[in-house]
């Protein structure tokens, strides 16, 4: 019996994500940035009560790489239940876009080589590089979605976890103009870019101390050249969580008023 109750167990807590993403999905409508043969998948939420009229914030959630892939789901599994709060909904009313990256893409333009001692991924952040295919098709979601009438341009964010906030530091170095918030949670760049974004773009990195894919490190080294840019930049280490931290990060009370206090 006990054996059973375990495996019903373990069952439950596979199947909530999936259950939740499922919900979560029938919320956000489905659309597609389409340009010279190239499609970026994604998933959005409009306000309640929406008003094509007025002119609300936006904001884009970029996955991580295990939610790669051209289902146009699978990117919500990670922060889109935080957006569906009803009380999210009245305080802050804003659209929401999750886009999702291909299955074999990257949202940052980095390389990667295996450590001869751990074996594990080592990450090699670039200065100055082209961009990828995938984020030269966010950066036209993005442009596209700038074109609308309702929404506000002194308002736009961007933030993503792990390879998302890889792809939120290029990004804003890419568009330093136009985010007037960002949030990058396990995530990493090139030192050299700081100096893009580090007066223009007010950001909050997060990460956990016990992160096995992606070291914690990175995102120290570009909290100090963030600050050695003349930035100031907020910054949540989380001493016991692995790669995982956009929970913590998610759930931190003053998350959406921080992110939503900031305009250009």
């Amino acid at each position: 019996m006990k054996k059973l109750t375990l495996s019903i167990l373990l069952f439950v807590c596979f199947l909530n994500p999936l259950l939740t993403n499922a919900q979560s999905a029938a919320s956000y409508d489905r659309g597609s940035y389409i340009a010279k043969g190239d499609t970026l998948p994604y998933r959005i939420l409009f306000p309640q009560d929406f008003d094509p009229l007025k002119k609300y914030p936006l904001v884009i959630v970029l996955h991580g790489a295990g939610e790669r892939g051209n289902d146009n789901e699978t990117q919500l599994l990670w922060g889109s239940k935080l957006f569906l709060k009803d009380t999210i909904r009245e305080r802050y009313p804003a659209i929401i876009v999750f886009p999702q990256c291909s299955a074999n893409g990257w949202w940052a333009s980095n390389k990667f080589e295996e450590d001869s001692v751990t074996h594990k991924t080592k990450f090699i952040f670039l200065h100055d590089a082209p961009p990828s295919k995938s984020m030269v098709s966010l950066l036209g979601l993005v442009d596209q979605m700038l074109d609308k009438p309702y929404v506000n341009k002194h308002q736009v964010y961007i933030g993503g976890l792990s390879m998302g906030g890889m792809g939120t530091f290029e990004i804003i170095g890419r568009k330093p103009n136009v985010f007037a918030a960002a949030f990058a949670i396990c995530g990493g760049d090139n030192t050299l870019n700081a100096k893009k974004y580090a007066k223009k773009v007010p950001i909050w990195i997060f990460h956990g101390a016990k992160d096995s894919v992606v070291p914690f490190t990175h995102s120290e080294a570009m909290v100090a050249a963030i600050k050695e840019a003349g930035g100031d930049p907020k910054y949540t280490l989380y001493p016991n969580d692995d790669h995982n931290s956009w929970n913590d990060a998610f759930a931190e009370p003053m998350f959406m008023a921080w992110l939503f206090s900031h305009k250009k």
